[in-house]
């Protein structure tokens, strides 16, 4: 895979990526936090800005992506992203941090253009039987950053302050856009930005999602993955305190654990990726996930919450690559973006409706009862796979004879 030049390119591309975000959004973060005095209405808004984009472009931009040459796409997007930073870092110096949060989202939502091209280039240079673990790859790297990402974001504010973050920041997504012009220029048939009809096209872009059975049955089991994982995400404090008793301060070392194992996780898949068919290796991910759930929401021993942790973070990987591989799979290249930009928001979506329900829920019932319920759609998404996995043993069958 480390072969193809597209894969090698983009990676490197996106390393550079993950390392601006993270030490924009920790700057951002704790600047925000030591000038509000910890105000959770001026912190909310920092979440908001970072998710907000995707709701707003993310099907906008796959269209978009779809109709643009990718290569250019992704360059112009890292280069607006560098120059939209160092415009803040102006207004910063003098005397307004709220440009911080605009900058933000305008940076979240130039991603939702460059995304969808790279998946296009994968699409359309990688071959079927390497997709798998191109995918294992990226989501290895988001592993990685998600364990180091907040140490070197905090450690660089701490030590250096907003400005330099801000500055590097702006140093990697430029240098971001350097790594991608080495890609071979765009064929000239990729260029269809002069298509009329953009409307058109974005409404085709949904009819092909709902009638294509493939992509049907992932956007449910997306959707409910989405809902199961925002019903929990804002009750992880409460296992460290109600359940085991700990202090607030316990929660890193099990994210922690959870992104590492993520890590180990996600690099195994890369050498089983041939082997394995990703509706297999999602359902996997999703039963495991399951399990690991109703237990953490059960057990009060440290040990067994870590190894529960631990195994569910391994198992994780599957469920990403699994999806981003059948979409892949399943879609034609001139709707990849598209179809990209309309799956994602039903997870994001629904992860917003779980969160907002989460706290009413365990103050009506139990934090246990909120778990198993999380656990419990996790299982339903398995089962809303059954006509991908009955096609899947269909085809192994017809091969048998």
């Amino acid at each position: 895979m480390f072969k193809n030049r597209y894969v090698r390119t983009i990676l490197l591309s996106r390393v550079l990526l993950q390392l601006g975000i993270w030490i924009r959004n920790f700057a951002i973060l704790l600047y925000i936090s030591d000038i509000t005095h910890n105000n959770p209405q001026y912190l909310s808004l920092i979440s908001i800005v970072e998710t907000a984009p995707i709701f707003i472009f993310a099907f906008i931009g796959g269209t978009f992506a779809d109709r643009w040459q990718p290569k250019r796409t992704m360059v112009w997007s890292d280069l607006l992203s560098a120059a939209t930073v160092f415009l803040v870092l102006l207004t910063l110096l003098s005397g307004s941090w709220y440009a911080l949060l605009i900058g933000t989202f305008i940076s979240a939502s130039l991603s939702q253009f460059s995304q969808p091209s790279a998946m296009k280039l994968y699409k359309k240079n990688v071959p079927a039987e390497h997709l798998q673990g191109v995918m294992a790859m990226s989501q290895s790297l988001v592993a990685i950053f998600m364990v180091l990402g907040p140490v070197m974001g905090t450690f660089i504010y701490l030590n250096y302050g907003v400005e330099a973050s801000l500055i590097l920041t702006g140093v990697m997504f430029f240098g971001s856009s350097i790594v991608l012009m080495f890609l071979p220029k765009d064929e000239m048939e990729e260029a269809a930005s002069g298509a009329p009809h953009f409307l058109k096209e974005l409404k085709a872009g949904l009819h092909y999602v709902y009638t294509n059975r493939a992509l049907r049955t992932l956007s449910l089991t997306f959707g409910v993955t989405g809902l199961a994982a925002g019903l929990i995400q804002p009750l992880a404090l409460f296992i460290a305190v109600e359940k085991l008793e700990l202090s607030k301060q316990s929660l890193q070392w099990f994210l922690m654990a959870n992104g590492a194992a993520m890590l180990i996780g996600g690099t195994v898949i890369m050498g089983i990726a041939k082997k394995v068919n990703p509706q297999v290796l999602l359902a996997t991910g999703l039963l495991v996930s399951a399990v690991c759930t109703i237990g953490v929401g059960a057990s009060t021993l440290v040990s067994v919450t870590l190894i529960l942790q631990i195994v569910s973070g391994l198992f994780y990987p599957c469920i990403h690559v699994g999806i981003q591989t059948l979409i892949m799979r399943n879609t034609e290249g001139p709707f990849i973006g598209r179809v990209g930009g309309a799956i994602t928001p039903i997870f994001m979506g629904m992860m917003l409706v779980g969160m907002s329900f989460s706290g009413y829920l365990k103050d009506m019932t139990s934090l246990l009862t909120v778990y198993v319920l999380s656990g419990a759609l996790l299982i339903a998404g398995v089962v809303l796979l059954n006509p991908l996995l009955g096609r899947n043993q269909q085809k192994a069958n017809q091969q048998a004879m």
